[in-house]
């Protein structure tokens, strides 16, 4: 009896969440070594379809990394990076291109068989996302940034209730494929489809004072504070582009970004249906 009590207590905490994010749109950015030739964490897979039950609107996008330089040393392609992003020739892309779609096409399988309806989509197709060659003072070949975005087919879909699961790939104006960091263009749809919320599931907790301890995780910050917390090495390493994306977000209408452990089970319900939360908010 006492457990039944506690999980009706837990579901009348998540009502007033459910009724506040009805049918708004949460983009959702998974990637780095969590996913892989299996997908997506089958927990996190229930959270969001949990969420598109509750009348929210969730939008995946994901990486694939570690698939991808597995699938490129099998060719005989040695993956080099350079301050973090993958250089990319001519036959890097288009096995990326490759992996991308396997994983894309094995969560869109995963949340089918789970009673989702969801489909997949890479931002190469339909004008999704228009890039130009990254500027940068070395050559990484095909990498790109972010020009614009067509949110035309992902809104045909959220309006008839199934889930878009977006790989980053975009084309620029000379008609090549470039790959894009999955932050980014997370960010950038999340802005473009004017999200109520934009979370990146990653492999910490959040932001924190002291990244031996959770004690010291911030809660909450504002975007104000995050340039500080870079400078002072609070936020480092590849939690950089990642505290960036979400306070491009936060700039272009974003209400609120999150950071959190995916390795946590049923972080994003933890997250957006309870009150104290279990990452790092960033808000105006």
């Amino acid at each position: 009896m006492k457990e039944a009590i506690k999980k009706s207590d837990v579901l009348i905490e998540a009502l007033p969440y459910i009724r506040k994010f009805f049918e708004k749109v949460i983009v959702i950015k998974y990637g780095g070594s969590a996913v892989d030739e299996r997908g997506m964490d089958r927990a996190i897979l229930e959270d969001i379809m949990f969420m598109n039950y509750a009348g929210m609107n969730p939008v995946v996008v994901h990486g694939g990394g570690p698939l991808i330089s597995k699938m490129m040393r099998k060719a005989e392609l040695e993956p080099k990076f350079i301050n973090g992003r993958r250089v990319t020739d001519t036959h890097t892309i288009h096995i990326i291109d490759r992996a991308l779609h396997a994983i894309n096409k094995k969560i869109v399988g995963t949340l089918r068989e789970m009673g989702a309806k969801a489909f997949g989509l890479s931002g190469k197709e339909n004008n999704l996302i228009r890039v130009k060659k990254m500027a940068v003072d070395y050559d990484l070949g095909f990498v790109g940034e972010v020009t614009s975005v067509d949110t035309t087919v992902i809104r045909r879909l959220l309006e008839d209730n199934i889930i878009p699961v977006v790989y980053p790939l975009g084309v620029g104006r000379d008609g090549n494929i470039y790959n894009v960091n999955a932050d980014d263009v997370a960010s950038e749809l999340a802005i473009a489809l004017n999200a109520e919320k934009f979370v990146l599931l990653t492999n910490v907790r959040g932001i924190m004072r002291n990244k031996r301890s959770v004690k010291t995780l911030y809660n909450t910050l504002n975007i104000s504070r995050i340039g500080g917390l870079i400078n002072r090495s609070v936020i480092d390493s590849g939690m950089i582009p990642k505290a960036l994306a979400c306070v491009n977000a936060i700039r272009g209408g974003v209400k609120k970004a999150h950071i959190l452990d995916a390795s946590i089970p049923h972080a994003l319900l933890l997250e957006i249906f309870t009150d104290k939360g279990i990452g790092t908010e960033i808000v105006k």
